[in-house]
């Protein structure tokens, strides 16, 4: 897809990987709605940052685990900017808890991060179908994570909502196409302040440490690397969809 002239919308926009790809976005001359849940600041820092490179950029607040919330992301998405030609579903939510710690789960747990990684992604699709059909095709990338394919990472809830993330991918791209091409990215480890806070300070960098030492590539990722990733699809082959794009520096491949 040429994105000049286009528009997206971007969940979980604000920081991050979310706020890399909006600001890349607008470079290439698309508008770009920045949704949030709690990052308001950050959210409007970037929806100023859009602006600035020309194109139209405003900071949405919308819970991706409510329905209605999601239908409304969407209709004001289309209001503003007049079109929807890209969605990335990127909001994201986990519990920190090793895996063996099984009694540390509750159900607050599954309901939060099932309902933000996988009914989130679904509804805000669900939302975006017909604006992302009406001006001949658009673009879907959801950004899951590679704790859904070798079921590593911050929490048991959260490796299996990106594995039921994964799978959505594949069904949805069988529901909206043809017009609509719908992908995945399934980062690795990301540099930055959510696991940085997450796991706390020492953690964070013996596990970045460790993560860098395993990777065929010598790194991890930050979020431009994921952000790269998701263009690749993007702008990308028109014959891709349904896929599962792991950006982890092979880590999953290592030895």
């Amino acid at each position: 897809m040429d994105l000049a002239g286009k528009a997206a919308l971007v969940t979980g926009g604000g920081t991050g990987v979310g706020r890399a790809t909006a600001l890349a976005l607008a470079e290439r001359g698309c508008s770009v709605v920045v949704n949030y849940s709690r990052s308001q600041e950050a959210a409007e820092a970037t929806a100023e940052e859009v602006r600035k490179k020309g194109v139209a950029g405003l900071a949405v607040r919308a819970d991706v685990a409510e329905d209605a919330d999601c239908r409304a992301l969407v209709e004001r998405s289309v209001a503003e900017l007049g079109r929807l030609d890209v969605l990335v579903n990127n909001a994201g939510t986990t519990t920190f808890a090793a895996h063996a710690e099984l009694e540390k789960i509750t159900d607050g747990d599954w309901e939060r991060i099932l309902g933000v990684n996988l009914k989130g992604p679904f509804q805000c699709a669900r939302a975006a179908k017909d604006a992302l059909t009406a001006d001949g095709g658009g673009e879907i990338v959801n950004v899951s994570s590679v704790a859904g394919v070798a079921g590593v990472g911050s929490s048991i809830p959260y490796c299996a909502s990106k594995a039921g993330l994964n799978i959505l991918t594949v069904i949805l791209a069988r529901v909206f196409g043809p017009a609509v091409r719908v992908n995945a990215v399934a980062p690795g480890f990301i540099t930055g302040r959510w696991l940085r806070e997450g796991l706390g300070e020492p953690v964070y960098e013996a596990v970045k440490t460790a993560m860098e030492q395993r990777s065929p590539l010598g790194r991890v990722c930050d979020p431009e690397d994921v952000r790269d990733a998701i263009l690749s699809l993007i702008e990308g082959s028109d014959l891709v969809t349904g896929q599962v794009l792991l950006c982890d520096g092979g880590m999953t491949i290592a030895g």
